[in-house]
């Protein structure tokens, strides 16, 4: 089953940042391809997506989090959660971790 993805403006205002630096590009590669898998299939090992604990959507929803990339100093993380409705998934943020 195939997602449509909705970003919230916080997950929006992190791609744009990507997109306005040419000096990140391979960053912006990897967390469009992340989204790709996301929305092909959230349960991709790639994405090694988990709940996230500590955050609950803006209804109570749980929260996942899924790897842009690892073992980096600023690895990427896409914190997101299923809905509104059964084939959409909200994107909370992009973010670099920890």
């Amino acid at each position: 089953m195939s997602f449509t993805l909705l970003l919230t403006r916080e997950a929006t205002s992190g791609l744009s940042l990507l997109e306005k630096k040419p000096q990140l590009i391979g960053r912006l590669q990897r967390v469009r391809t992340a989204l790709g898998r996301l929305q092909l299939n959230p349960d991709d090992p790639a994405l090694r997506s988990h709940k996230y604990v500590s955050l609950a959507g803006k209804k109570g929803e749980t929260v996942w989090d899924s790897y842009i990339e690892n073992q980096t100093p600023t690895a990427g993380r896409i914190y997101w959660h299923y809905g509104p409705g059964l084939d959409r998934i909200t994107v909370v943020s992009i973010t670099p971790h920890g």
